[in-house]
C-alpha cells in the first residue's frame, strides 16, 4: 500500500499504514474514516476523546461533521435526493458490547447518526425506518430541517432532463476536492474509533446513492454490511455501491477474516477479491471499498477500483490521508 506524504489539518504526518514502516515506528490509530473529508471528522472525534468521551461519543461526533456540511453531497444536509426529489438519510452506530441503533429512509433531520444512537439507547429495537424514524426523532427533540439545498436541488433538476442513472466511481472525492456541486453518485462516511477506555465503536452515515429509487436502502445502516464492531478483534466499515457490499456482508466478513488471523489489509483485500470473483463483470465499473481498524490500532483498507482514500489519526491528533490498494489496479 502506498504511503501518502501529505499531512492534513496542519499537523505533522505520522506513519500509520500497516506494513509500510518498521514496527517500532508505527503509531497506533485511534480513529479512522473513509475518504478525504474524513480528516475533519477524525479531528472532531479526537477532540471528544481528549475530553474523556467514549468510543461511541467519538464516532458520533465525527459523523456529525459531514452530516452538517452542505457542500458534502453524499452525507446529510446537502445530500443529493432520490429521483423524486426527497433527501433520505441512513445511519448506524455500534458499540463494543454489540449495542447498536440504525435509521433508514429518514427525512427532515440533519443528524441521522444521533437519531441512530437514540434508537440504540432509548428503544428496544435496532432499526427504525421512514415515517416511524422521523416521528421518533421529533419525539426525541430533534429539529426539523429542509435537507434539500439549492445546489442539490439544481443538480437533481439537471439530472431530470435525462434521468440517466449511472453511479460514478469515487464521487465522494471528486465532489469534495475538485468539483463541488457536480453530479455525485454514492455515499457514506464510515468512522471507527477506540475510546480512552480501550473500547471500540463505529458509525456510518449517508444520503445514499444520488437519484436512487424512492425507498432504496443500501448497506450503510445494515449491521454487518456497512459497519461491524467486535471489541475482541476490531471493526470495519464500507463505502461505495451498497448493493455490492450487502452481497458479501462486507464489514462482518472483514472482521471475521481478522478473527481468523488476517491483518486488517489482508482481511479487506480478501473480501474485495471474494466480491470480484462472485460478481465478475457486473462490478467492473463499480467502486466498493473496505476499511478496518484492529483492536491494537493497526489499519488496513482495500477497494475494487483505484482512488479510495481514508483518514487515520493517532491519539495525539496527527492525521494522514492514505490511498488504498485496489483489485483492478493490482491486476
Amino acid at each position: 500500500m502506498r504511503v501518502s506524504r501529505r499531512a492534513v489539518l496542519g499537523v505533522p504526518a505520522v506513519a500509520l499504514t500497516e506494513g509500510t514502516v518498521r514496527a517500532e515506528e508505527v503509531t497506533p490509530a485511534v480513529v479512522v474514516s473513509t475518504w478525504d473529508f474524513g480528516a475533519a471528522a477524525n479531528a472532531a472525534a479526537v477532540a471528544v476523546r481528549l475530553r474523556g468521551g467514549s468510543g461511541v461519543d467519538m464516532v458520533e461526533a465525527g459523523a456529525r461533521v459531514p452530516e452538517a456540511d452542505p457542500t458534502n453531497h453524499s452525507v446529510g444536509l446537502g445530500g443529493y435526493p432520490d429521483r423524486d426529489g426527497h433527501v433520505t438519510l441512513d445511519a448506524v452506530i455500534m458499540d463494543h458490547a454489540g449495542n447498536l441503533g440504525a435509521v433508514a429512509g429518514l427525512e427532515d433531520i440533519v443528524h441521522a447518526v444521533s437519531v441512530a444512537r437514540a434508537v440504540m439507547e432509548k428503544t428496544p429495537h435496532t432499526m427504525l425506518v421512514g415515517i416511524g424514524a422521523r416521528r421518533f426523532a421529533i419525539d426525541q427533540g430533534f429539529e426539523i430541517a429542509n435537507l434539500l439545498t439549492p445546489v442539490a436541488e439544481a443538480a437533481w433538476r439537471e439530472w431530470l432532463k435525462t434521468a440517466n442513472y449511472a453511479p460514478r466511481i469515487n464521487s465522494e472525492n471528486a465532489d469534495w476536492r475538485s468539483t463541488p456541486g457536480s453530479a455525485g453518485n454514492h455515499d457514506t462516511i464510515g468512522i471507527l474509533g477506540v475510546g480512552p477506555d480501550g473500547h471500540m465503536a463505529g458509525a456510518c452515515t449517508t444520503s445514499g446513492l444520488a437519484f436512487k429509487m424512492r425507498g432504496r436502502v443500501g448497506d450503510s445502516p445494515i449491521t454487518g454490511a456497512g459497519l461491524f464492531v467486535d471489541d475482541a478483534v476490531g471493526a470495519a466499515t464500507a463505502t461505495g455501491v451498497g448493493e455490492d457490499v450487502v452481497r458479501v456482508c462486507g464489514s462482518h466478513s472483514v472482521v471475521e477474516a481478522m478473527r481468523g488471523g488476517m491483518s486488517p489489509s489482508e482481511a479487506c483485500r480478501h473480501v474485495i477479491e471474494r466480491l470480484a470473483r462472485l460478481r465478475g463483470t457486473a462490478v467492473a465499473d463499480h467502486q466498493v471499498a473496505l476499511l478496518a481498524l484492529a483492536r491494537d490500532g493497526r489499519v488496513g483498507a482495500w477497494a475494487l477500483q483505484p482512488g479510495f482514500t481514508y483518514a487515520m489519526t493517532d491519539a495525539g491528533g496527527n492525521t494522514r490521508i492514505e490511498h488504498a490498494g485496489s483489485f483492478f489496479e493490482a491486476k
